[in-house]
C-alpha cells in the first residue's frame, strides 16, 4: 500500500511538473515575432513600433520585425493578423480608438474586433494637434470658422482613412458649427500629414507623436490640441476643452492585439514585457518628448475592456451623428 502511494504522488508529481513545463512553454517564444503596422511608415503606430520593437526583442530572445500593411482605416493590417495563427507570434500594433469605431461604420467588416482579435494591452494615448498649413490665413480656430463660411468648400481635411477617428472628429466638429469643409483620406496619419505640409490638402487632426516636429519647425501651424491639457511642446495652443470642441477627450490610443487562439498565458506574458519595455527612462523619455504619454493595461482583460466600452461609445457617436462611411 504504502508502495503503491509513493508511485501514485510521483505520478502526480510529474503530471504537475508537466502542466508548469506547458504553461512556460506556452509563454515562451519559439521564432521571430513580427509586428504588423496598419499603416504606411512614419505614422504613430510606425514610430511606436520601431521603439518598442528591439526591447521586446532582447526580452524574448527572438527577432521582432516590424511589417507596414497599410489600407482601409487599418483594417487590411488587423484583417491580416486576425488570420494568423493562435500563437502570440504575430502582432497588430494600431490606433485601437479607429479600431474601435470600424464595427459600427463598416458594415463588410472581414473580421470581428472582438472575436478574431486578442487584446494584448495598451501601450500609449497621443492627444491630437490640430494643425493647418501655414498658407491659410488662420491662427486660431475663431478664424477657422470664420474662413470656412467665407469660402465654403476650400478647405480639406486629410485624414488616415475612411472612418478613422480624425474623419469622425472632423465630420462632428463641422455639423456643430456649419463648416463646409471636405474630407480627403490617406493611408494612414503619416501621409495625411505630408499631404497638408504639401499643401495637397491643408488642415490636419493627428496625433501629436507624428504631428509635433512639424508643427514646431514651422512646417504647420498649430491651432489646438485636443483633451483638457495643453501640450509643453506647444504650451501656447488652447486644448479642446477650452474651446468647448464637442468632443474633447479624443486622441491616438495606440496598443497591441494579436491572433485568435493565443493563449491568454502568451497574451499575459506580452503584457507584462511591454510594460517593461514602457518603464524603460529612455522608451518613456522619447514618447514623453514626442507629446505622448505612456498608457499601460495591468493586464489583457483589462485592455479588452476598454475597447469594448471604445465600440459602445463610437458606435453611439455614429448613431445620434448618422455617419455613414461604408454604403
Amino acid at each position: 500500500m504504502l508502495m503503491r502511494r509513493a508511485v501514485l504522488a510521483g505520478l502526480a508529481g510529474l503530471a504537475m511538473l508537466a502542466c508548469g513545463n506547458a504553461r512556460v512553454e506556452a509563454q515562451s517564444f519559439t521564432k521571430q515575432v513580427h509586428i504588423i503596422v496598419p499603416y504606411g511608415p512614419g505614422g504613430t503606430s510606425d514610430i511606436l513600433a520601431r521603439l518598442i520593437g528591439p526591447k521586446l526583442s532582447e526580452a524574448i530572445g527572438q527577432p521582432v520585425i516590424v511589417e507596414n500593411k497599410p489600407s482601409a482605416s487599418g483594417n487590411i493590417g488587423a484583417d491580416h493578423v486576425a488570420k494568423q495563427a493562435g500563437d502570440g507570434h504575430t502582432l497588430l500594433i494600431t490606433d485601437v480608438g479607429t479600431l474601435a469605431t470600424q464595427p459600427s461604420l463598416v458594415k463588410r467588416l472581414a473580421f470581428d474586433v472582438q472575436k478574431d482579435l486578442v487584446p494584448v494591452g495598451m501601450v500609449m494615448f497621443s492627444p491630437y494637434l490640430f494643425a493647418v498649413h501655414p498658407s491659410v490665413p488662420v491662427s486660431t480656430f475663431a478664424e477657422i470658422v470664420a474662413y470656412d463660411k467665407a469660402n465654403p468648400g476650400k478647405l480639406n481635411v486629410g485624414n488616415s482613412g475612411v472612418g478613422s477617428i480624425q474623419h469622425l472628429l472632423a465630420i462632428v466638429i463641422a455639423k456643430k458649427y456649419g463648416l463646409k469643409w471636405g474630407m480627403v483620406p490617406y493611408r494612414g496619419g503619416a501621409p495625411a500629414v505630408r499631404a497638408v505640409v504639401s499643401n495637397e490638402s491643408n488642415v490636419i487632426f493627428n496625433g501629436a507623436l507624428a504631428t509635433m516636429p512639424f508643427v514646431t519647425q514651422g512646417q504647420l501651424r498649430g491651432i489646438a490640441v485636443s483633451g483638457d491639457k495643453r501640450l509643453p511642446g506647444v504650451p501656447n495652443l488652447p486644448n479642446f476643452k477650452e474651446l468647448d470642441m464637442p468632443i474633447v477627450e479624443v486622441g491616438s490610443w495606440q496598443g497591441f492585439l494579436t491572433s485568435k487562439g493565443t493563449p491568454p498565458a502568451m497574451a499575459a506574458r506580452l503584457n507584462d514585457e511591454l510594460k517593461k519595455v514602457l518603464a524603460m527612462p529612455d522608451i518613456a523619455k522619447k514618447i514623453t518628448e514626442l507629446g505622448g504619454d505612456v498608457r499601460t493595461s495591468t493586464n489583457p482583460a483589462e485592455f479588452g475592456g476598454w475597447i469594448a466600452k471604445a465600440i459602445d461609445q463610437w458606435g453611439a457617436v455614429v448613431k445620434a451623428e448618422g455617419i455613414q462611411v461604408d454604403g
